[in-house]
């Protein structure tokens, strides 16, 4: 009989060996812990069941003494007739467990000086268990009068009952650890398998090749393909190791590995992503409902924290909106829904617009203009013009009152470039590289009074990138900033 193959096949011996070493060691971890968890459930459920059984004694008892109204004087050693219970004349209380007034309200024996006990079982070496067993009783000892009644309720038949509700609990729960342990050693298999069959295909092409073979086998790299398409996105960062192997094979393993580091890099980036988003959103959440808290309290009348707390609670929304507006478009454009619709521009009349429109929100600064039209380029026109608004919106931002922005546009050798140069706080070098990353700021923007959270240049940058375009960034402390965009320039208009 043929052995089986394809990416499915099964590993050998050796491969095998360290799987079932690895379910037999998580099993055992994970029976330990049934065991562990079944031990307080049968505690509970022996401490209720005994609890069950005396409040049904003392229900029973109580019920006695209304019957016979207070209970009769029988003799000591007579039983009631279709009674479990026996009574007793004592003039000497027994010792037991006084019940503290607030409980004893709670309990189905309602008299305040009962005291409550166990009759211990017949120590004599001569008698069987069962005999034993018959002297255990919950003894109630009640005064009345000059005398004590005592009612012991046996609790031999409870007792015996006991094992038999043990055994078939037991049974339950052994069934249970025995379905547990076969499905997780399956869902471990399963689990382990990619990465199991994934190292065993790399010891088989090693193999073939210290052999003296120089082509890599069809079935080996179909089977290799299909281990690949196993890993799930918690084993991306596992490589293949590229040690000793032939150069087909070398070059095949160095494709993979630096398109799982790709992936990896990826994958951690949008959880970060996620976690600053959240980061991000707290605060001016927080914020407002700090200030309506305020206007809860005492605002309501007072006009002047009235005043206050709207203008907060407005100017955090204006941010939040602005930054859930920055989200959804990086989230649009990381899925691909964001298309572009490209058209041949005049980057200069662009560049004017832009200009105008800061002019009319931004007295405090002098802009400066220094185009060579006409320079055309084919992009998409909004979102080119929210790009090049965005770098003159920093400008303003870090730039102090009185100084001048230029917006430079012109076209060399074959290239469109827009330049936007200011003369504000500047950035450190080793701060240069990050100033495209989402969420980042630098230390002097967030100790500035400028608002934001960091994903201005971040929409940039995407903006850019989708035209095939560039930056570069030139900075130095307190003299300014001049950022270059580099576009591919397509010709004149006709």
């Amino acid at each position: 009989m043929s052995k089986k193959k394809g990416p499915y096949a099964k590993p050998p011996i050796i491969a095998e060996k360290i799987r079932s070493s690895l379910v037999l060691k998580l099993n055992l971890r994970m029976a330990g812990t049934l065991i562990r968890a079944f031990f307080i459930l049968n505690s509970l459920f022996i401490i209720l069941y005994f609890a069950s059984i005396l409040w049904k004694a003392e229900i029973g008892a109580q019920g006695l003494i209304d019957r016979y109204d207070g209970i009769p004087d029988l003799s000591i050693t007579e039983q009631l007739s279709g009674e479990p219970y026996q009574v007793r004349i004592i003039r000497k209380a027994s010792s037991g467990l006084y019940v503290d007034e607030n409980l004893q309200e709670r309990l189905p024996l309602k008299s305040t000086e009962a005291i409550r006990g166990f009759s211990g079982p017949d120590i004599s070496p001569d008698i069987t268990i069962n005999r034993r067993l018959e002297r255990v009783g919950y003894v109630m000892t009640i005064p009345r009068g000059d005398v004590f009644y005592q009612i012991t309720y046996p609790l031999a038949e409870d007792i015996k009952f006991l094992p038999i509700l043990l055994i078939v609990v037991f049974g339950f729960e052994f069934l249970y650890l025995m379905f547990a342990l076969g499905r997780n050693r399956y869902g471990i298999r399963r689990t382990l398998k990619p990465l199991a069959d994934l190292a065993e295909m790399a010891r088989s092409l090693q193999e073939g090749l210290n052999s003296g073979g120089t082509v890599p086998k069809a079935e080996n790299l179909r089977q290799l393909t299909g281990v690949i398409n196993n890993i799930d996105t918690k084993e991306i960062d596992k490589g293949i190791s590229i040690e000793q192997t032939q150069n087909e094979l070398k070059d095949l393993a160095r494709a993979i590995n630096d398109m799982l580091s790709r992936i990896s890099q990826s994958y951690q980036a949008q959880v970060r992503f996620v976690s600053d988003a959240s980061h991000e959103l707290r605060t001016p959440i927080s914020v407002i409902q700090g200030y309506a808290n305020l206007l809860d309290r005492w605002g309501k009348n007072d006009p002047k924290t009235l005043e206050e707390s709207i203008q907060a609670i407005k100017s955090e929304t204006e941010n939040m909106k602005a930054l859930v507006e920055q989200l959804l478009f990086l989230a649009r454009g990381d899925s691909e829904n964001l298309p572009l619709q490209k058209t041949l521009i005049d980057m200069c009349k662009l560049g004017e617009e832009i200009i105008d429109e800061a002019k009319l929100i931004d007295s405090n600064h002098r802009f400066k203009v220094d185009f060579k039209p006409p320079v055309f380029t084919k992009a998409d026109p909004q979102l080119m013009k929210q790009a090049v608004r965005i770098l003159i919106d920093n400008s303003m931002k870090y730039t102090p009152e009185s100084e001048e922005i230029s917006l430079r546009i012109f076209a060399k050798e074959g290239k469109t470039y827009i330049q936007v140069q200011d003369k504000g706080i500047g950035i450190k070098p080793e701060e240069v590289p990050r100033i495209f990353d989402r969420f980042y700021r630098s230390a002097e923007a967030r100790g500035g009074k400028s608002s934001g959270a960091g994903l201005g240049l971040s929409i940039a940058k995407w903006i850019i990138e989708k035209h095939e375009g560039k930056f570069e960034v030139t900075s130095r402390v307190d003299i300014g900033t001049r950022i270059t965009i580099e576009l591919p320039r397509t010709g004149e208009a006709d």
